[in-house]
């Protein structure tokens, strides 16, 4: 692939060198953004290719360094179709390029992890490890051929993410504000249907009449299944927009949960 169809200026080998330094993806790991310095250091390179001004090209490293938690292995489809995006909207594309990694990285987590980081090596692990025990090298090599094969992967999904980001450039064009409007409602909507799965909280309370026992939680469930939890999120949210660190907003909620939880009104 070159850039001969599009007028971005990156190449094979800018694409891979981000490929590369993605190998070091959970080394910054970190409970305010998870793996997003990590994400700034593989596409630093890519970004002064970009952006030759420093405002620009500070503003678009900063926009990767916003919250970012997805299964490494499948990572660098999301920075090859953001780097396409970049490479020929500019900073245009920037609401777009956050917008389409929070709607990604949650589906393309869940194909990483279970497919090519739990499946495919354990069963490829037991076969390896049974004939290891029987004296035979091949397990050993059949390891060390799937280690290589998802170094390559690994590499190369940033070209192939660049080329799907390349069909969204050119089959939208001018249409890219509708393309973001959709991608927000994507994002939008995987973030909402995290919160019920992730965000565990129920109240214990009863109220109590003569023999008649109900208890709050079912009350609240008929309104909507799962507002504690949406309150919860809802109330950290418009914190974070205070400006509240990530760091004492987990202390917050967990000497909040400490307190509701001893005088029995959360659980």
């Amino acid at each position: 692939m070159t850039n001969n169809q599009n007028k971005g200026v990156l190449t094979n080998k800018d694409l891979n060198r981000v490929g590369r330094r993605w190998f070091m993806s959970v080394e910054t790991f970190n409970y305010e953004t998870q793996l997003a310095g990590s994400a700034a250091f593989a596409m630093l390179p890519a970004l002064r290719k970009i952006y030759k001004d420093n405002e620009e090209f500070l503003e678009a490293l900063d926009n990767h360094f916003k919250y970012f938690n997805c299964q490494p292995w499948l990572s660098n489809l999301i920075w090859g179709a953001t780097l396409a995006l970049e490479d020929n909207e500019g900073l245009n594309a920037k609401d777009t390029v956050q917008d389409l990694k929070v709607s990604l990285m949650g589906p393309l987590s869940g194909i990483g992890d279970s497919i090519f980081f739990i499946l495919i090596p354990t069963i490829l692990g037991s076969i390896s490890a049974y004939m290891a025990q029987e004296g035979s090298p091949i397990g050993m090599l059949a390891w060390c051929v799937y280690g290589i094969a998802i170094a390559f992967v690994r590499i190369k999904a940033v070209t192939w993410g660049y080329q799907g980001g390349l069909k969204i450039v050119n089959e939208f064009g001018k249409q890219l504000s509708v393309f973001t409007n959709a991608i927000s409602v994507m994002g939008l909507t995987v973030v909402g249907a995290l919160i019920p799965s992730l965000v565990k909280v129920t109240t214990p309370l009863k109220f109590t009449m003569g023999e008649v026992s109900q208890e709050l939680q079912t009350i609240l469930d008929t309104i909507m299944p799962a507002l504690i939890p949406a309150l919860f999120t809802f109330v950290a949210y418009k914190l974070l927009g205070k400006k509240v660190k990530l760091t004492w907003l987990i202390l917050i909620v967990i000497v909040f949960s400490w307190i509701c939880a001893a005088f029995g009104i959360l659980a």
